[in-house]
């Protein structure tokens, strides 16, 4: 009953807005994952300032939680009957959002961002190389696992939030594909989907610790799993040392990395992938031709550059 009062809430704010701004200028809805995640503020936050330059509406909406599916697909169903100009939107899940987003690209431009759905309706997708950003998660790991047992060999686990989702999938894969081709002492012992909760992430990083005794690391595809993960390493009461690598930042995952609980974090940009969204969908109201995909930057943060500009400009994103 909560999540239904939720989005009918959302939705009718939606409607407050439509007719205000239909005859003034363009409106640019954004509908993101999750409205509490400091993630997903970032990119609203870059949203907005691209609106700004623009001079175009930009409202943000979306669902309480990443794992409302059925909750974002309201909110988009009803977006689109505000007729806007585009639409940018982060798909929740790959099927689910798949024919909702071939009805909406009916009435208007569609652009993604941070990951795909099971559509072509999408005039343009943004978002990092998947696989190329596992790979990078596995080379970091591997090479923290010889620093410290001065060998590249040991048992290492994958852990994501849930399955189905393209860019976590493609993290996973690239992340085994790297390893099968240049690190054959390694083996990926276990890989394990935690339906979106935190708890069970606990719940399973600290069963991997009590049976695996050759544990040596763990690749993490998302932020909420990645600072669950850090949370049952960090209780473990073993000495030996497991290796966390992982997406996303927030403060206590900084925190994590800050007390070598995590080795690194694979961190994007969010406040340029809102801005640029917005600069794409709007180009394409207009007319404009638009690239079908562009990549956004994915930074690796370790220990070693944690302090640097670069760092802390994406750490700590403006979100004003």
């Amino acid at each position: 009953m909560r999540k239904i009062v939720l989005v009918a809430s959302m939705l009718a704010g939606i409607a407050l807005w439509t007719p205000a701004f239909a005859q003034t200028k363009s409106t640019i809805p954004v509908i993101v994952k999750d409205l509490n995640s400091p993630y997903w503020q970032a990119v609203l936050a870059g949203a907005r300032k691209a609106g700004a330059e623009l001079g175009v509406n930009v409202v943000g909406l979306g669902a309480q939680s990443e794992s409302d599916v059925n909750g974002q697909i309201g909110v988009l169903e009803k977006t689109v009957e505000t007729d806007p100009a585009a639409i940018v939107i982060a798909p929740a899940q790959f099927a689910a959002l798949g024919k909702p987003i071939d009805e909406a690209a009916k009435k208007t431009k569609v652009i993604g961002i941070d990951s795909s759905a099971d559509t072509k309706a999408m005039t343009s997708l943004l978002a990092i190389d998947s696989l190329r950003a596992g790979g990078i998660a596995a080379d970091t790991l591997v090479t923290a696992i010889q620093k410290t047992y001065a060998d590249a060999e040991g048992d290492v686990v994958i852990i994501t939030s849930t399955s189905g989702v393209p860019s976590l999938d493609q993290r996973a894969k690239g992340f085994k594909d790297a390893v099968a081709a240049k690190y054959g002492a390694i083996n990926v012992a276990a890989e394990k989907a935690a339906d979106g909760k935190p708890a069970a992430a606990i719940g399973i990083m600290k069963e991997f610790i009590a049976s695996m005794e050759d544990l040596r690391g763990v690749f993490v595809s998302d932020p909420v799993m990645t600072q669950a993960v850090g949370q049952a390493v960090a209780e473990k009461t073993t000495k030996d040392k497991i290796h966390i690598i992982g997406f996303g930042s927030d403060e206590k995952l900084v925190k994590f990395l800050q007390d070598n609980v995590i080795t690194g974090l694979i961190v994007e940009d969010p406040f340029r992938m809102g801005y640029d969204g917005v600069k794409t969908a709007f180009a394409a109201a207009k007319g404009e031709k638009v690239p079908a995909n562009i990549e956004t930057e994915a930074t690796l943060i370790t220990k070693a550059n944690l302090t640097s500009a670069r760092a802390q400009e994406l750490l700590k994103p403006n979100v004003k």
